[in-house]
């Protein structure tokens, strides 16, 4: 496609290689972060721009896309006099990756509306290795039309995208994911531990297992880690918190029962109050096996 001025807002482990994939597909980018060198890092790397604000990031981009923490971090960089909104023309689109509420995509579609900007919510799965990869899942809410405008942009780094329904579609569908990791994660820390308290070899089980019907993403790419106490990568038990929080928040309103998600959590945070704040997900079998000999 024809090589678009784009802005990126924050770069972690996620959005750094996002942006990157923008830049190598020709895009011109220009990136905020809150801490500068690692805009200014990114910027020497890709031959691209840096800006001090994101309002400043903003200006002149057909495209300005956010990955950033939550919903403050969200309203953060794109409200107020340095907010992207204030550096955007009319007709330009805001793509937001954070995982964050339905409430605030709705807030700042709105918001972007009254500017006559666009905007979607797009919340990811794929983890570092598929933002790397260019790999990821796009899950988005939003108008048609504006959708129809983002996502040839937003090809530089997902390997499938589809608008789920109006503002807040794509955040509540990333719901439904992180619902189903958790659940997956725990039944996948129950059956090693299981396995090994059985006396089996866990790591050959898993390897006959994944040919049926319990195969899935987390047995194929997270036992051999797991079995080894390894969690020093992929996503934060406290990230997953937050999503779960939210998960748990939107339940209350819609009326949906989540029982595994609610008890998950719990887990979550006995491995937290063990040091496990930031070990990869997975760790979930570290509660299971600390009183292992």
């Amino acid at each position: 496609m024809e090589p678009k001025s784009v802005a990126f807002l924050g770069l972690g482990v996620m959005g750094f290689p996002m942006a990157g994939h923008l830049a190598r597909n020709g895009h011109r980018v220009t990136v905020y972060n809150r801490t500068t060198a690692k805009a200014e890092k990114f910027a020497a790397a890709h031959n691209a721009e840096w800006a001090p604000t994101p309002a400043e990031a903003a200006q002149g981009a057909a495209f300005t896309f956010s990955c950033v923490g939550n919903d403050d971090d969200l309203r953060a960089v794109a409200l107020g006099d340095e907010g992207a909104f204030a550096g955007m023309a009319p007709g330009a689109v805001f793509v937001d990756h954070t995982t964050a509420s339905a409430q605030i995509a709705r807030e700042l579609h709105a918001e972007a509306a009254g500017r006559g900007v666009g905007f979607i919510d797009a919340p990811i799965s794929g983890g570092q290795a598929g933002a790397e990869n260019g790999q990821l899942t796009v899950m988005c809410g939003g108008d048609p039309e504006i959708f129809a405008k983002a996502e040839p942009v937003i090809a530089s780094y997902a390997r499938a995208c589809r608008l789920m329904g109006p503002p807040g579609a794509g955040q509540l569908t990333k719901m439904v994911n992180q619902i189903a990791i958790a659940g997956l994660v725990q039944g996948l820390a129950e059956a090693l531990h299981f396995a090994r308290s059985a006396g089996l070899d866990a790591e050959a089980v898993m390897d006959l297992l994944k040919n049926g019907a319990a195969q899935s993403w987390q047995m194929e790419n997270r036992t051999k880690t797991m079995l080894a106490g390894e969690f020093d990568f992929g996503f934060a038990v406290e990230w997953m918190r937050k999503d779960l929080a939210i998960c748990l928040a939107e339940a209350r309103r819609n009326g949906a029962r989540l029982p595994v998600a609610a008890l998950v959590d719990q887990f979550y945070a006995e491995v937290e109050k063990m040091g496990g704040r930031r070990w990869d997900t997975s760790s979930l079998i570290a509660r299971l096996e600390r009183d292992r000999s």
